[in-house]
């Protein structure tokens, strides 16, 4: 009988992807990621579409992917955030998501990071919310 191939944890796999980059992107990598929990304590670290960190909280809160020059933070509902501290610098143009690239050597403004995390987490939890009461209408409706 064979057994299963021992699977690691999304975080034992960005742990992974942080060391194995080895130069500025995976210390900025490894930043952003503390910057994700702290603003977010109950972030769930996930690992998807073959090399992917992310992060959730009732849904998809953001990316981090290392890219030759960058690293990308991409929001998946970011188009429907505030950005008043003009983060978002990458995928302007979408409808649904918006990106911020961090080049070498950029320092990140991490206050207004952590409320645009804090944001992405109130806005899926309230799109929930708010999916649930219309499915609870429904079923009343029945």
């Amino acid at each position: 009988m064979k057994r299963p191939a021992p699977v690691e944890s999304p975080s034992a796999l960005i742990d992974q992807r942080i060391n194995e980059l080895g130069d500025w992107r995976g210390k900025t990598l490894a930043k952003v990621r503390e910057i994700v929990h702290k603003a977010d304590p109950e972030i769930i670290e996930e690992w998807k579409w073959r090399g992917t960190p992310v992060w959730s909280h009732a849904g998809i809160v953001c990316t981090g992917e290392a890219y030759k020059n960058v690293v990308k933070m991409t929001f998946a509902k970011g188009a429907a955030l505030k950005d008043p501290s003009g983060l978002f610098n990458s995928s302007l143009d979408g409808n649904v998501r918006r990106a911020i690239d961090i080049h070498e050597g950029e320092k990140i403004n991490v206050a207004a990071l952590r409320d645009l995390i804090r944001d992405a987490v109130a806005l899926n939890l309230a799109t929930n919310s708010k999916v649930r009461a219309r499915r609870a209408g429904s079923k009343r409706a029945e």
